[in-house]
């Protein structure tokens, strides 16, 4: 048995909404493995709850996984955007948000990330989850970072970038996006903004309170 099925035995049950749709994306999508999947999923579902929070940014969308973890915390008049680059996923992610009850509370939008920041700029954050192209992880956390409210959390997704950050890991000429992941990671271990704490849960997620 590995320790990744030890913990999934030993965390709260994957949702049988959440169960489909990680067939469904298994099945119809290229890279699966993007979605936050049963064990980080209930970290993220647990943080929600835990924050309660009124405004939820998440960019970079994918099938809705994690979109739906992090609607299940929501204070009961609270919006959460989430941004999708591929307006080919999103059918499948109305489909599921609407099975979850969450219609009236998420906003999709469609659109590079950047471009659709600079029409939320009135928003205040409760909580921030950002896992879109990891090469613009500074440039998303520099665009949210004002509008996220003191004591509010941020969530960066794939830190660990399957191992590649360590520094025992020979970059590869023309590596960019190991580069900057490691280049990110380094900037908010010192961040005056920010309170950083590194979890090595799948492929590492960053959480960084803002003081």
């Amino acid at each position: 048995m590995t320790t990744d099925r030890y913990a999934e035995l030993h965390t709260a049950p994957e949702p049988p909404l959440l169960a489909q749709l990680t067939r469904e994306t298994h099945l119809q999508l290229l890279m699966p493995r993007m979605s936050s999947g049963h064990v980080q999923g209930r970290m993220l579902s647990l943080l929600s709850h835990l924050a309660r929070p009124r405004r939820i940014l998440e960019i970079g969308t994918f099938c809705g996984y994690a979109t739906l973890c992090l609607g299940e915390g929501l204070a009961a008049n609270g919006l959460l955007h989430t941004i999708e680059i591929d307006p080919e996923k999103e059918a499948r992610i109305r489909r599921y948000v609407a099975a979850a009850g969450l219609t009236e509370q998420v906003r999709l939008h469609i659109g590079a990330a950047l471009d659709v920041l600079a029409g939320l700029v009135d928003e205040v954050w409760d909580l921030v989850f950002i896992d879109a192209d990891k090469r613009n992880n500074d440039a998303y956390f520099e665009a949210v970072i004002d509008q996220v409210r003191p004591g509010g959390l941020l969530i960066v997704d794939n830190v660990l970038w399957g191992g590649k950050v360590l520094p025992t890991h020979a970059l590869k000429a023309g590596d960019k996006d190991t580069a900057l992941v490691r280049a990110f990671n380094d900037k908010m271990a010192r961040d005056p903004r920010v309170e950083p704490v590194f979890l090595p849960l799948r492929d590492g997620l960053l959480l960084l309170r803002r003081k």
